[in-house]
């Protein structure tokens, strides 16, 4: 498995990279022994996704701000670990409450074994990862239950809806919580754990929060272009569960009948005619609108490094904001 997908293994200097890809390796045997169970029916659930491959970014963005302070060490391997691992935990969560049926080209794991494994072993991944940050320090503790509040009151959000709320004011809230605080959480660990100046803490957060925004802004028109090669998921998943997307948000902004029609379709989309839906929408000028807004979150987390000394990790930090909008899965 290719630890980095093409488009961030030009991340900062080569000797840089070169000690990040090490360091992955590392991470990643410790991710599958953190995921793996002693009882081998659960090791088959709770290793089930880790297996399944990904992306490693949270591990990554932790092993790169390590360098804004005195590198990798073994509490920085250990951090980088848990922000997968709680990673992991949160999409068996997603998963059920989407109804998603794949999950990085494999079956979710509620598919195969019902929503209450599912859960079960979500629920088992989130107290591995509290079980490992809790040797890391009492900061790293508070900032890791703090992020576990944000993922499940953006879950809780996203279920309740906007109510009288703007819709999409209500779904990048949703999303900061739901992925922003993790990666925002991922750059802090990193910096924390090698000693790096604090003053740095405010200014990684931030460019977590809108880094995460950005990406799950990429996601969203993944979910709407890309082949089920690409994404590991069939193209559309979030508009037939009924998940808001932005496309479909910025959609509401056209007044024309057309545009009107297109939006009352995704909102009963089915089987049936998700094909027919998600050509029409490719061809609309909302998706040139939806880029716009998604490349513009990942200059806004550019912008949040500013405080940060000129470098190799504060330049690897802008290439990846970069890479996050630059993808096809």
């Amino acid at each position: 498995m290719a630890l980095l997908p093409p488009q961030f293994q030009k991340l900062g200097d080569a000797k840089l990279l070169k000690q990040i890809e090490s360091d992955l390796k590392v991470v990643e045997n410790r991710i599958q022994e953190a995921t793996a169970q002693t009882d081998s029916v659960v090791d088959t659930m709770s290793n089930h996704l880790a297996q399944a491959g990904g992306k490693r970014l949270r591990p990554l963005l932790v092993l790169l701000t390590s360098h804004l302070g005195s590198g990798t060490n073994s509490e920085v391997m250990d951090a980088a670990v848990v922000m997968e691992v709680t990673h992991l935990a949160t999409l068996y969560h997603d998963d059920v409450m989407d109804e998603a049926s794949t999950r990085r080209g494999v079956d979710a794991a509620h598919v195969v074994w019902g929503n209450s494994i599912a859960i079960l072993t979500g629920d088992l991944l989130f107290a591995r990862a509290a079980n490992i940050v809790s040797h890391l320090g009492t900061d790293a503790l508070q900032l890791q239950a703090k992020v576990f509040e944000q993922l499940v009151l953006g879950q809780l959000h996203e279920t309740i809806g906007p109510g009288e709320a703007d819709p999409l004011q209500h779904y990048l809230d949703v999303v900061r919580d739901k992925t922003g605080s993790l990666i925002a959480l991922s750059a802090r660990m990193g910096a924390l754990l090698s000693g790096a100046d604090e003053s740095f803490q405010q200014s990684l957060q931030l460019y977590g929060e809108r880094v995460g925004i950005a990406f799950q802004l990429a996601d969203d028109l993944i979910d709407i272009r890309a082949s089920k090669k690409d994404s590991g998921k069939v193209a559309g998943t979030d508009i037939l569960a009924g998940v808001p997307t932005l496309p479909a948000l910025l959609l509401s902004g056209y007044e024309d009948a057309e545009s009107k029609q297109l939006a009352a379709d995704i909102a009963s989309a089915s089987e049936a005619n998700i094909a027919s839906v998600l050509e029409r929408l490719r061809n609309h000028p909302v998706i040139a609108e939806a880029e716009e807004v998604t490349d513009s979150w990942a200059e806004m987390a550019i912008d949040a490094l500013q405080p940060l000394p000129s470098g190799s990790v504060k330049s690897a930090l802008e290439a990846f904001a970069r890479a996050v909008v630059d993808r096809k899965g």
